[in-house]
């Protein structure tokens, strides 16, 4: 006895539209005798509903099972290859070596360039007067939904960010561009927007959106971390144009941040996924 063969499926019915119903396919898995035996297909598990799938962060129906984020030898990866940067230049600034004297040589074309009331703003940026009540807010935001751990987790990271800066400044003693007065390696305003404002990004990410804000067309979950991203920059370009910082106390914090960051980043995914789950 032969069989109706399956039909071929075609570049167009793997698209993204629902499938379409077939109706040689009702005959096929009835044998082509309508004897009712079945193809080995019927024996495979049903389609998920749609109803039973995971959202993601924004609140769209995501797949089954979730999507992992960002692999964790990338992750890995980067934070190695920052280690290695924030190091070399570190040690630059200690023997004030070749990187060290550009430095100084890039810096003195850089300051006091640009709007000197707009740098100061950028500057401001990285002042805990700014920073530090956004990053509590999202503390307070992470209590309130209960997720004590993550709270505690944000926390530390920020009291890590003078931790490690103020010996660093006082180990370094570096000069500071247009004054006589040491100890501004690297810059604290940078190293705190960086882990502020990214604290502040994995809290809310971690935590489940409201309804009525998953409902919004916007803003979207990837709005945040770029954010982050542009006012932790806007700090550093402002602190530079300004003179208050060489070129490398910045990008040294730039380096400092993500690293001070990636235990938060840790519990962060860890909340993410039991909320999902």
């Amino acid at each position: 006895m032969r069989e109706t063969p399956r039909p071929r499926e075609t570049a167009a019915d793997s698209g993204s539209g629902l499938p379409q119903r077939r109706p040689e396919r009702a005959f096929a898995h009835a044998g082509a005798d309508g004897s009712g035996t079945p193809h080995r297909s019927d024996g495979r598990p049903p389609h998920t509903p749609r109803g039973a799938r995971r959202t993601d962060l924004a609140g769209h129906p995501g797949t089954t099972p979730p999507v992992p984020g960002w692999p964790a030898p990338l992750v890995s990866g980067a934070l190695g290859l920052l280690a290695v940067l924030f190091a070399l230049i570190t040690w630059q600034v200690v023997v004030e070596g070749p990187l060290f004297r550009l430095d100084e040589r890039v810096g003195a074309k850089l300051f006091e360039q640009g709007p000197g009331a707009l740098t100061q703003v950028f500057s401001d940026l990285g002042g805990m007067p700014v920073a530090l009540p956004v990053l509590t807010c999202a503390i307070a935001y992470a209590l309130w939904r209960r997720a004590l751990r993550l709270a505690v987790y944000a926390a530390l990271t920020m009291a890590a960010v003078p931790a490690l800066v103020i010996p660093l400044k006082v180990a370094t003693a570096r000069q500071g561009p247009l004054t006589e007065a040491v100890n501004y390696y690297p810059s604290g305003h940078t190293a705190t927007a960086a882990v502020a404002y990214g604290a502040t990004v994995l809290v809310l990410l971690a935590l489940p959106r409201p309804a009525w804000l998953r409902e919004a067309s916007w803003p979207r979950a990837w709005m945040m971390p770029v954010a982050a991203i542009l006012l932790t920059t806007a700090t550093g370009i402002g602190l530079v144009l300004h003179g208050y910082h060489w070129p490398l106390d910045v990008l040294a914090s730039w380096c400092l941040g993500p690293l001070v960051l990636a235990p938060l980043w840790w519990v962060s995914c860890r909340s993410r996924r039991r909320s999902s789950g």
